[in-house]
């Protein structure tokens, strides 16, 4: 039952970053604070709504969970926890989903810290990082779903790539998504002046 609740976060977020990428950016031409403000509390959800996917996920891993295919293709019983939290960004799936879980991180700090940004320039930033989330929601959903069940459920995992199955390359994706994602930030401010 936890793994859907991942699976309907996902969902959740899609609908709520297809409002977010139109009601601000509606307000900001029409003036609307109201409508403007849905930019910044539907950053902030989305980004609560993406860690609870990724957590569900993770969880997944931890408790090697093998009935989720992801878990299945990419992790063992036996597998060190460090690998079993990597091995959660070392495949297609879970890589999309860090991905997206930074985005969002980075909306949502425009979001809580950009107080003394105009209010329709915030509202159009967050519409077009907004734009980035849905395309990377869309593409999770429909094409590279990370919380595909197995029915009946393997008695024990395939492996993690032994290629991945080390320290240096079980932390640098996240920190390169990072830099890469953070200048999804400085796109959307040049698309929305």
């Amino acid at each position: 039952m936890i793994i859907e609740i991942g699976h309907y976060a996902l969902v959740l977020a899609l609908a709520t970053s297809l409002l977010v990428s139109v009601l601000p950016m509606i307000g900001a031409r029409r003036g609307d604070t109201g409508m403007m403000q849905v930019g910044t509390t539907g950053s902030l959800m989305l980004f609560g709504l993406v860690v609870i996917a990724f957590a569900v996920l993770t969880w997944a891993y931890v408790v090697s969970d093998f009935s989720v295919m992801n878990v299945w293709e990419n992790s063992h019983s036996l597998m060190p926890l460090i690998y079993k939290y990597s091995g959660v960004w070392g495949n297609h799936e879970g890589s999309m989903l860090l991905w997206l879980l930074i985005l969002t991180l980075f909306s949502a700090m425009v979001a809580a810290f950009g107080r003394n940004l105009p209010e329709t320039l915030k509202a159009n930033v967050l519409a077009v990082q907004s734009w980035i989330a849905t395309a990377f929601l869309v593409f999770i959903l429909f094409t590279s779903n990370p919380f595909t069940r197995l029915n009946p459920a393997p008695a024990e995992g395939q492996d993690l790539n032994p290629v991945l199955q080390d320290l240096g390359l079980a932390v640098h994706p996240p920190l390169l998504y990072l830099g890469y994602v953070g200048f999804s930030v400085c796109f959307s401010f040049a698309v929305a002046a």
